[in-house]
């Protein structure tokens, strides 16, 4: 298995880990199966060039973009992890599709404590902000980190509570790059007494297809999360979903009926959520968990497939897959095949540009 913190990562390895991620078409998943398939990224970036393994819709990034990238992370002030490194998060590494470079800037030390999400609506009423500065301000004083995604509304209400105790906000832009504008002050503060994390390279701008990436890494750091008010169908509902996806922990503060910003939250609760009325509700619950170095991995490698039973294998995953997504639970049942196999297939469909991923881990042929 190759993982998260297992020993430090050589500099040609520590390259072609982040030479893969930054290549077109693939992402996490890829460039995690890539690595276990052929043992290290230094290996499958040969294989991919050499033609060993099909891949004509992958366009490798060019060798120096690790060395390029880091170079203006640190005129930036800041820095990067890789997947793989042992200061990497450790329960951000037991995340199914984790960031491959995490960069960041501020206090890197925060990384090492346990952490909870506090998120939610953007057009907060000024009770629910009330309310999420005060919660994470307790939260933190705790002893947790309070980690959000630097919106407007409940997650920056949370970032001001924590400001003393320690928090971490996740951007779905570049570390240099503020958004929205109206949080200049809170991001640049952040930037110094707590942390700014992001897997964008500097520069990258606001993109729609950004955000829910951003809230799976606000899940995946923290060991629970806290909806404080949410619409339906809102980006903090994802987030909390992508918590359960994840094996983490959901909490729910309740609100009027009357109120549509209270619909999305008073639903989790029906959904079996948490009800939280203060931090003591939280601390309850995660204390005994955030004693545990990280939350088990929840992810099944693909590291035992043998690469020659692939191609007898592909008819029959391609005739059971179609555009309808497909839980890959349900094809590994369907295809009576081990859940290895069918990983190792999956990801050369996923690299010749035949198949898609969607949330909860299902798949689907392009």
């Amino acid at each position: 298995m190759v993982a998260s913190g297992d020993g430090p990562l050589t500099p040609g390895e520590r390259s072609a880990r982040w030479r893969l991620i930054r290549s077109e078409r693939i992402g996490p998943l890829s460039c995690i199966g890539l690595v276990e398939r052929f043992g290290s990224a230094e290996a499958a970036t040969a294989a991919l060039i050499d033609g060993t393994i099909a891949a004509p819709g992958v366009r490798l990034a060019p060798a120096a973009t690790a060395a390029r990238e880091e170079e203006r992370l640190a005129a930036l002030g800041g820095w990067a992890l890789v997947w793989g490194e042992p200061d990497y998060p450790a329960a951000l590494a037991a995340t199914t599709d984790p960031p491959i470079v995490l960069t960041g800037r501020g206090r890197r030390d925060l990384l090492a404590r346990p952490m909870v999400a506090v998120v939610g609506a953007r057009n907060a009423s000024g009770a629910g902000r009330r309310f999420a500065e005060t919660l994470a301000a307790d939260l933190g004083a705790a002893g947790f980190v309070v980690v959000s995604g630097m919106a407007r509304g409940i997650d920056a209400a949370a970032h001001r509570g924590a400001l003393t105790t320690g928090t971490a906000g996740v951007l779905a832009t570049g570390i240099d790059v503020v958004y929205p504008e109206e949080n200049r002050s809170l991001h640049d503060r952040l930037g110094v007494d707590g942390l700014l994390l992001s897997e964008a390279q500097p520069g990258s701008q606001p993109r729609a297809e950004q955000f829910p990436r951003r809230n799976r890494i606000v899940a995946g750091l923290a060991f629970g999360v806290v909806v404080v008010e949410a619409a339906e169908r809102s980006g903090s509902l994802i987030t909390a979903r992508l918590a359960v996806e994840q094996g983490r922990e959901v909490f729910a503060v309740p609100g009027s009926p009357l109120d549509p910003r209270c619909k999305g939250t008073n639903g989790l609760i029906r959904k079996g959520a948490t009800l939280v009325e203060s931090a003591a509700d939280v601390v309850e619950v995660l204390r005994p968990q955030a004693a545990s170095p990280r939350p088990a991995r929840r992810w099944e490698t693909a590291s035992t497939a043998n690469p020659d039973d692939a191609d007898g294998d592909l008819g029959r995953i391609v005739e059971h897959l179609g555009p309808t997504p497909l839980s890959v639970d349900e094809l590994v049942r369907q295809c009576q095949l081990s859940q290895a196999a069918v990983a190792a297939v999956l990801l050369e469909l996923e690299l010749a540009g035949r198949l898609e991923r969607h949330p909860g881990h299902k798949v689907s042929l392009r």
